[in-house]
């Protein structure tokens, strides 16, 4: 991957997601990231609502390709962006309603049940982030790159003060108690283009693969170890000069029943955004008339 120089003029802002992953201790018919979290509001649902909060203008979700279909049901193709749409709400005007674009990414099939981590699921997000955008135009490449996970509780509404900072420069992440990502917790952060690389490299230079050097066969149980890598090890030393982190009052880790169980019996809750933020919808097809009976 080459690295660009920022666009001045457009800053591009993506959204990366990553839901496949080791599996946790559910162990549900469906996916970790669909369990409930409020009424009518599921894990991977607040994961994209915190990345339009943020401001990213894409949003890219890495998920298994079985579960793909049952995701997409509840997404749809894009979301609205909740800060633009409440801030034109004047009266006698109709609010600017933006589209965020959903794109839904499968791990690559070399990479599944060896390197399947939530921490490779950001690496695979960026990359097709990049890949794509790049071959579109150059102006459109991505300047920076926002993760938010399925399984941190926060009100997603703190980080709209704070969009200019985290569509610039200047790393941004969330923090609790003075701990961030860097120390485990499953809470926002951006990273630039180098440090993709670097972090990249990381994983490739610690991971021991099917074979050692000599080409001799590793048995299974000590073989693939990046699927064991958590987000803290490979992303723990990114570059944070003149970080912008922002406190949290509070947050929830519901990667654990006992944590989902600790954040539905708080005294915290998140309400789901209004259905025509959130809620299933698809653009319209180029080229094909509209049916205006439906």
């Amino acid at each position: 991957m080459e690295i660009n120089p920022i666009n001045k003029r457009r800053f591009n802002l993506v959204g990366v997601i990553p839901v496949d992953g080791q599996p946790l201790d559910f162990k549900f018919p469906w996916h970790d990231s669909l369990i409930s979290i409020g009424h009518n509001y599921l894990a991977v649902e607040k994961a994209v609502f915190d990345c339009a909060m943020a401001g990213c203008d894409t949003i890219w979700l890495t998920c298994p390709k079985d579960m793909q279909p049952l995701i997409r049901e509840r997404l749809g193709d894009y979301i609205v962006d909740p800060h633009v749409y409440y801030t034109t709400s004047k009266f006698a005007n109709y609010p600017t309603v933006k589209e965020i674009p959903i794109y839904y990414v499968p791990s690559h099939p070399k990479d599944v049940g060896r390197r399947t981590s939530l921490s490779w699921s950001v690496i695979t997000g960026a990359h097709n982030a990049w890949r794509v955008s790049r071959k579109i135009s150059r102006w459109v490449t991505p300047d920076k790159y926002f993760v938010s996970f399925p399984y941190g509780m926060f009100t997603s509404y703190y980080m709209g003060d704070h969009r200019a900072k985290i569509r610039s420069e200047q790393p941004f992440c969330l923090s609790y108690e003075g701990k961030s990502y860097k120390d485990g917790l499953f809470l926002p952060f951006t990273f630039g283009t180098q440090d993709y690389i670097n972090v990249r490299k990381k994983f490739r230079s610690n991971e021991v693969r099917g074979c050692d050097k000599n080409m001799n066969y590793i048995k299974r149980e000590d073989a693939y170890t990046g699927r064991f890598f958590a987000h803290d090890f490979i992303f723990g030393e990114i570059q944070d000069n003149n970080l912008c982190s922002v406190e949290l009052p509070w947050y929830y880790d519901v990667s654990s029943w006992e944590g989902l169980k600790s954040w539905l019996a708080s005294d915290y809750s998140l309400d789901k955004p209004k259905d025509f933020i959130l809620s299933y919808s698809e653009f319209n097809k180029l080229g094909e008339e509209l049916d205006e009976k439906e």
